[in-house]
């Protein structure tokens, strides 16, 4: 298993091309590294002001557009509910039909289909969370800064990949350290200013 990007464009303001998304893969693997994080599955959406916007404002109360938003799978807030699962509470199936146990035909079927699923869930990557990037903010910013709209983005992916494993930057420290690590893994991808 890895670390690994899936990715949705829902904007026209920026063609993504096959190069970008290999960049970000690249960011991906270098940001897990330098985190220890070796395993996962990154959700990355591209939208446009209006979606994040709405997005901003149903999730942070912020009716206002932002450049990049994180949900993290692996968080767990004040208010939510645990769900753990024991496998005792679990009742094993039995054919009703005639009161008698399946044929060994049925039961040979049933256990080739529990192999495969054990199969697909070993190929499963667990999700760290969803990353959403305004591009029109992206690109707005990147003129700002005077870099490429690739940089930027590159930015935006890393410090969000950063706030699904736990980074924040609520206070001055957290966010020089923060802003350090980011620099960095777009330092070594190549990323520069």
């Amino acid at each position: 298993m890895s670390l690994r990007l899936e990715w949705n464009n829902e904007q026209n303001a920026f063609a993504i091309s096959e190069e970008l998304v290999n960049k970000l893969e690249q960011l991906l693997e270098l940001a897990g590294r330098a985190e220890h994080v070796s395993e996962g599955e990154v959700a990355l959406t591209f939208v446009d002001d209006a979606e994040i916007q709405r997005l901003n404002k149903e999730y942070r109360g912020l009716d206002k557009p932002t450049d990049v938003l994180s949900f993290a799978m692996q968080e767990m807030g004040e208010d939510e509910i645990e769900i753990i699962f024991d496998e005792d509470d679990f009742i094993q199936e039995e054919d009703l039909r005639s009161g008698e146990l399946l044929d060994q035909q049925e039961e040979d079927a049933r256990a080739d289909e529990d192999e495969e699923a054990f199969e697909s869930d070993e190929m499963f990557e667990e999700p760290l969370g969803d990353i959403i990037i305004s591009v029109p903010r992206a690109i707005a910013q990147s003129e700002d800064y005077g870099h490429s709209v690739e940089r930027e983005l590159g930015f935006l992916f890393v410090h969000g990949f950063l706030h699904l494993i736990g980074y924040d930057h609520q206070t001055e420290e957290e966010e020089k350290i923060m802003f350090a690590k980011q620099e960095a893994i777009l330092q070594e991808a190549g990323l520069v200013r």
